[in-house]
């Protein structure tokens, strides 16, 4: 038996595709539940399963405490963990449902993004196909099967699953972790030392629905600092090291080692306009961002 589980705050049209993609399941789910992270409930479209909303108090973007008391609420034995801006494909629990029988372990389906404009009106997952691209610092699928990943910063938690008692047995992610960032890179870690395998699948698509973000994400620069320092406290070093380093060569922290970060400003529209999606982009890229600020960085260098 499977429940899902996803987190929601705004965007209710894209949670709506989320409970009709679930709805065109070749396996349907024991029930949903929408971890609320906004004051009021949202209004959903009716389904052949049960959807449970629980309001999830805390401060901003409550994610690790939200996944948490929905998976302790779950009924399955089996729990799907997907982003509320994921549609899944008709055979992704399906797909789950299989591969969780042949390894008790932390599995990842695959995403593939789309551009803005693919879900409006009466769409299809068969049409996402031919649109949908694969993010660039994501790995794809492997050919067949399960592939077993040796570095647990590879878990990105838009779209995973897990055994219930083998999530629960983890102590699931850890509720210090408040904001945006590392929780996922936290719990990969927790999983990884406990012995327990993190695999990517073939199979377990879901199409990841668009809209406005950056990245790096300096619209959430303080509970990203914040959140890499916690880690570094727990583990011994930090996380987010990319963003950090880009957040750098903006101007916007003091990240020298052995020294809490400090932030140096506020992101300017300069900095949202640099790291900003645009709407025919499927998604916003870090590494592109970086690139373009370490050739300035050199080119002023040079100029000097």
């Amino acid at each position: 038996m499977i429940s899902v589980v996803t987190l929601a705050g705004g965007r209710p049209d894209h949670l709506r595709n989320v409970v009709l993609g679930l709805s065109r399941q070749s396996v349907l789910p024991a029930e949903l539940i929408v971890a609320v992270i906004q004051d009021t409930t949202y209004d959903l479209p009716k389904a052949p399963f049960p959807i449970r909303q629980m309001m999830i108090d805390g401060p901003r973007l409550p994610l690790a405490t939200a996944r948490n008391t929905a998976a302790r609420a779950a009924i399955g034995d089996k729990l799907v963990f997907l982003d509320m801006d994921c549609i899944p494909t008709p055979g992704l629990l399906a797909d789950y449902d299989r591969y969780l029988d042949e390894m008790d372990g932390l599995l990842m389906g695959e995403v593939m993004y789309l551009p803005g404009g693919a879900t409006q009106g009466d769409w299809s997952t068969d049409r996402f196909a031919d649109i949908a691209v694969r993010h660039s610092d994501r790995r794809g699928p492997p050919p067949a099967g399960i592939e077993v990943c040796e570095d647990y910063r590879c878990f990105w938690s838009l779209n995973f699953a897990m055994r219930r008692d083998t999530f629960l047995g983890t102590g699931g992610f850890d509720e210090r972790y408040a904001g945006y960032g590392g929780e996922d890179t936290d719990f990969g870690k927790v999983v990884d030392k406990a012995g327990i395998p993190i695999a990517w699948i073939k199979g377990g698509l879901a199409y990841h629905q668009y809209h406005p973000h950056h990245m790096p994400p300096v619209h959430h620069l303080e509970s990203v600092v914040r959140n890499a320092e916690a880690f570094e406290a727990k583990w011994g070093y930090r996380t987010m090291g990319h963003w950090l380093h880009a957040f750098r060569l903006m101007g916007l922290i003091d990240d020298t080692p052995g020294r809490p970060i400090r932030i140096l400003r506020a992101p300017n529209e300069e900095d949202l306009t640099l790291t900003g999606q645009q709407r025919h982009q499927p998604y916003a890229n870090t590494a592109s961002v970086i690139r373009l600020l370490e050739e300035r960085a050199a080119a002023g260098r040079a100029a000097a």
